[in-house]
């Protein structure tokens, strides 16, 4: 099969297409032939060399993907070929087949193709339970960092959906208005001084849900309330930081560092049934819109991460087979 190949780490060059075998279901596996493939930030990581896949998984890129099943592992009961699946994914995704367990398969959102369902599945399980892990509760202050990406947008509204204040940072007017239209209380630029800009608004924030890291670390801590929590989920700004140890002790705060990737099996399945269980009804109910979506060609997967590392993407970016 065809398949996005990185022999060496690097810019977007790195990208290369190979032909490598077709994986075969082992049990409780479902192997699925590819309709679209979700484009995210650990991909480029990984692309960069900063993020190798879990022990025992493939090294092609690719954490979400949607398509149709093409064949079935000994012991699956809930799938059977020809049906219609999103994935969540270890690895594999960037490719014309990909193998996955059968928990981490789930029908599209009702209403929603295949191809635009390629990039909701991974944002959904990273934002539903990294704000379990941040006890998000209503009433609460929330704030994302990148509210206008395809986390950022996600998990606006899903904050919202929960009853939270949310707060969102952006670098532009256009992305600022984008949170504003998807439920964000207050959007402030991150190149002004948005620490104080949230004090003044809400008092600090209960809740945040970083995909910054070093950089942010010190101007988060700040921007808590007390007893607040950060979670860290991504590290496009570092990862060294300085701490005040004395500010967090202070606030009693806590922060948490999270990789969905890196959890077990069974709990990534426990994950994939919540988001379909609990985010599908909000999507097919209107409380959580999709986000802005760019399509790109398989084969253009180079520009698909240009694109992303640009400064300029609003919403989700889609790789179609």
């Amino acid at each position: 099969m065809r398949a996005v190949i990185v022999e060496t780490p690097g810019d977007v060059d790195a990208l290369e297409f190979g032909e490598v075998d077709t994986p075969e279901p082992g049990p409780g596996e479902v192997l699925v032939k590819t309709v679209a493939s979700g484009v995210n930030r650990a991909d480029v990581l990984q692309r960069q060399g900063h993020y190798p896949p879990p022990p025992g998984v493939t090294d092609i890129i690719g954490l979400e993907a949607s398509g149709v099943v093409a064949k079935v592992g000994d012991g699956v009961e809930r799938w059977k070929e020809g049906d219609e699946v999103v994935a969540l994914l270890s690895g594999g995704g960037y490719a014309e087949y990909f193998v996955a367990p059968e928990g981490q398969l789930i029908p599209p959102p009702p209403g929603v193709d295949l191809v635009s369902a390629a990039g909701v599945l991974e944002v959904a399980a990273t934002v539903v339970s990294n704000l379990e892990v941040g006890q998000l509760k209503e009433g609460e202050v929330f704030l994302v960092h990148g509210g206008a990406g395809g986390i950022g947008t996600f998990a606006t509204q899903y904050a919202k959906a929960l009853g939270a204040t949310v707060i969102a940072t952006a670098g532009s007017d256009t992305k600022l208005q984008h949170s504003r239209d998807h439920g964000a209380d207050h959007a402030f630029n991150y190149n002004d001084d948005w620490v104080e800009a949230i004090k003044d608004a809400t008092k600090g924030a209960d809740v945040i849900l970083d995909i910054i890291g070093a950089k942010y670390l010190e101007s988060n801590v700040k921007a808590l309330k007390k007893r607040g929590r950060i979670v860290v989920i991504g590290l496009q700004g570092g990862v060294k930081g300085t701490l005040n140890l004395g500010l967090l002790l202070s606030k009693q705060a806590t922060i948490t560092a999270t990789s969905l990737r890196f959890r077990p099996t069974a709990e990534k399945a426990e994950i994939c049934a919540r988001v379909e269980n609990e985010v599908w009804p909000m999507l097919a109910d209107g409380r959580i819109k999709l986000s802005p979506e760019t399509r790109i060609a398989f084969d253009d997967v180079r520009a698909a991460h240009e694109k992303l590392t640009g400064g300029d993407n609003v919403g989700k970016i889609v790789l179609v087979h």
